[in-house]
């Protein structure tokens, strides 16, 4: 529970770094940020997995940058859903999904589902080094 409100924490930031860095991403209030950020979490819960499994063609057609369009269009739904929370176009939302993505990827690479950081180390393997005569 605690890694899933890290994240969400993680997540609120990120959108407000969004909103701060790309122009066309705006938040009006706290209100409709943390609001935002709670249906932009619902969303990629629930619709995104959908949307990747209906568009896998495309996915791999692209080579993984149609999943960009589709959290672009979720970061456009959220919009269009939380009244304070705007996004004005496509590339805006593009830049905002892109900065998001980057950011939740490293954290959840770094956060363990219990809330604590992880370090994965692999284990070093001895090389032995062979003599041919």
């Amino acid at each position: 529970m605690r890694g899933f409100v890290l994240r969400f924490i993680v997540t609120g930031i990120a959108v407000v770094v969004a909103a701060q860095i790309i122009p066309g991403v705006t938040i009006d209030s706290f209100a409709a940020g943390v609001v935002g950020v709670l249906v932009l979490a619902i969303l990629n819960a629930v619709v995104r997995p959908l949307l990747y499994l209906l568009s896998a063609p495309f996915i791999v057609v692209t080579l993984g940058l149609f999943m960009i369009v589709i959290n672009a269009f979720l970061l456009n739904v959220v919009s269009a859903l939380v009244k304070g929370f705007h996004v004005a176009g496509f590339w805006p939302a593009v830049g905002g999904a892109v900065l998001i993505s980057l950011v939740s990827f490293v954290v959840n690479m770094v956060v363990a589902d219990r809330g604590h950081v992880q370090v994965v180390v692999s284990p070093s393997r001895s090389r032995k080094i062979r003599h041919i005569n």
